[in-house]
């Protein structure tokens, strides 16, 4: 911006120069141009007369030329170079190891226990008995008497009390325990070896030479070309590749094996049973003393007995036992011993190789073509050839052999036992003895005496021995003694030794050579071309109409006096 303001200002220098210069012809007589009649007063305007002519000034105009120039830019261009790379990748090897262990393998053996046991069988025997009774014949009278009696009236009273129970309270206990397991822990080991490379060494020296260059003033112009330029752009491309690994599958075999167990069949059988039954007869029985007209036996005594009219001969339902056999239906239980198949499962780890795909990004570079417009500023320079003695110095690139040692790491897959605490809860009932607050409600029964007024009859029996004949069955239990063989199965855990091979991966480490882009930028000079605009001055007559004042009489004004053309106002 400084230079580009620089321009203007040096023109109105130019245009300075050429007005002072005009000022300066007639010896400053030019200068009274300014004279005006507002100055001087009305006297002295009618004797002043001003008096006009044209002269030729030489100006100095500065004119633009355009130029064209070629420069040099650089431009760096990228190339790609294909290098060969050794890589190492470690692919996964499964391997197989035998692991011994032990199963305790169940053998049931059965055996046969003797039970004795007693059974009470029932004897029925048939007796007679003679059995002497007296039958008393009721007298009854009428009586009235006070009664005390006693009611026993409730009283309700509650209560509390205290009832101790146990409450079992789960209580967690954190355990640990420590499990055994194998990692397999890279270890890298640092190597070492002798890599011989060039190296090209600047050797400098000094020269000296004469340039001739040229010295112009500046004339600044901002100007806009189009740079094309190459820009790479990062393409992503999806690539899928596949993985090979293995998997232990738990594959479940369902087996089976024999268990005997002991299942009480019903046997049903017939048993004749004695049973004891009877019918009812109806029997006349004539009465021998006379019988009041009411019988409250409970109310009867000898004196107040009255005798009444003859009854008539009554008849009485009369009881007769027998004996009948009956057949019945009796159901035992028989023990018998079976033998069933139980199903069980048993659990094999089969490796089992499988391949997963993986999806993986790879960048790729693409050239992409830009436009910018790029602003510029276009300097015109007014030429000046001056020399200059200029000290250079030249590189020359010497080429020198060294060795250096490249240290590199290798690694080593070792299996590393290690132990770690697995940490489990139990849960342990402990008892708590609480008590908890019972009401309920207790019943007194507080006696209260009554009076009430009975009427009642009395009896007055008349002892009669009569003699029957019972016929009746007396059981008698006798034991018997019997004996059974029962079995059962007894189970003994055998020690059985089993071996299985177990899978286990090793990362085995295999080299391999692949090929990489490399970008280098090489440099390369673009010529353009630059318009520039350089100054030219040019001269040309340019009129100028300068006016003086003549005084028209000699004593009635003096220009000197009378005016200062110093003071004028332009």
């Amino acid at each position: 911006m400084r230079k580009l303001l620089g321009v203007p200002l040096i023109a109105a220098v130019l245009l300075a120069m050429a007005a002072s210069t005009a000022d300066a012809c007639y010896c400053g007589a030019a200068r009274y141009r300014c004279l005006r009649p507002v100055r001087c007063s009305a006297v002295e305007s009618a004797c002043c007369k001003m008096e006009c002519h044209t002269v030729m000034k030489t100006c100095k105009e500065i004119v633009y030329e355009q130029q064209q120039y070629t420069c040099y830019k650089t431009c760096y261009e990228r190339v790609c170079e294909q290098k060969t790379v050794n890589c190492v990748k470690y692919v996964p090897e499964t391997r197989y190891r035998e692991c011994a262990y032990t199963v305790m393998k169940p053998v049931w053996e059965t055996r046969v226990r003797t039970c004795n046991y007693t059974v009470c069988k029932p004897v029925w025997e048939t007796r007679t008995k003679e059995i002497c009774y007296t039958v008393m014949k009721p007298v009854w009278e009428t009586r009235t008497k006070n009664i005390c009696y006693t009611v026993m009236k409730p009283v309700w009273e509650t209560r509390t009390k205290e009832i101790c129970y146990t409450v079992c309270k789960p209580v967690w206990e954190t355990r640990t325990k420590e499990i055994c397991y194998t990692v397999c822990k890279p270890v890298y080991e640092t190597r070492e070896r002798v890599c011989r490379y060039t190296v090209c060494k600047p050797v400098w020296e000094t020269r000296t030479k004469e340039i001739c260059y040229t010295v112009c003033k500046p004339v600044y112009e901002t100007r806009e070309r189009v740079c094309q330029y190459t820009v790479c752009k990062p393409v992503w491309e999806t690539k899928t590749k596949e993985i090979c690994y293995t998997v232990c599958k738990p594959v479940y075999e369902t087996r089976e094996r024999e268990c005997c167990y002991t299942v009480c069949k019903p046997v049903h059988y017939t048993k004749t049973v004695k049973v004891c039954s009877g019918h009812w007869e109806t029997r006349e029985i004539a009465p021998k003393v006379c019988e009041p007209a009411a019988c409250e036996p409970a109310a009867c005594e000898p004196a107040a007995c009255k005798p009444a009219a003859c009854a008539p001969v009554r008849q009485c339902r009369v009881w007769v036992p027998e004996t009948v056999e009956k057949q019945i239906q009796c159901v035992k239980y028989v023990q018998e011993t079976h033998v069933k198949k139980v199903p069980y499962t048993v659990c094999k780890m089969v490796p089992e190789q499988r391949v997963k795909t993986c999806t993986y990004k790879v960048c790729k570079m693409v050239k992409e073509c830009h436009e910018k417009r790029i602003p510029y500023t276009v300097c015109k320079m007014v030429p000046e050839q001056r020399v200059k003695t200029c000290t250079y110095q030249v590189c020359k690139m010497v080429p020198e052999q060294r060795v250096k040692t490249c240290t590199y790491q290798v690694c080593k897959m070792v299996a590393e036992q290690r132990v770690k605490t697995c940490t489990y809860k139990v849960c342990k009932m402990v008892t708590e003895q609480r008590v908890k607050t019972c009401t309920y409600q207790v019943c007194k029964m507080v006696p209260e005496q009554r009076v009430k007024t009975c009427t009642y009859k009395v009896c007055k029996m008349v002892a009669e021995q009569c003699v029957k004949t019972c016929t009746y069955k007396v059981c008698r239990i006798v034991k018997e003694c019997h004996t059974k063989q029962i079995p059962y199965q007894v189970c003994k855990m055998v020690a059985q030794t089993c071996v299985k091979q177990v899978p286990y991966t090793v990362c085995k480490p295999v080299c391999y050579t692949k090929t990489v882009n490399c970008v280098r930028l090489v440099a390369k000079q673009v010529p353009y071309t630059v318009t520039r605009c350089v100054p030219r001055v040019v001269c040309k007559q340019v009129p100028v109409k300068v006016c003086s004042p003549v005084p028209a009489m000699p004593a009635c004004c003096e220009p000197p006096k009378a005016c200062e053309p110093a003071g004028c106002d332009s």
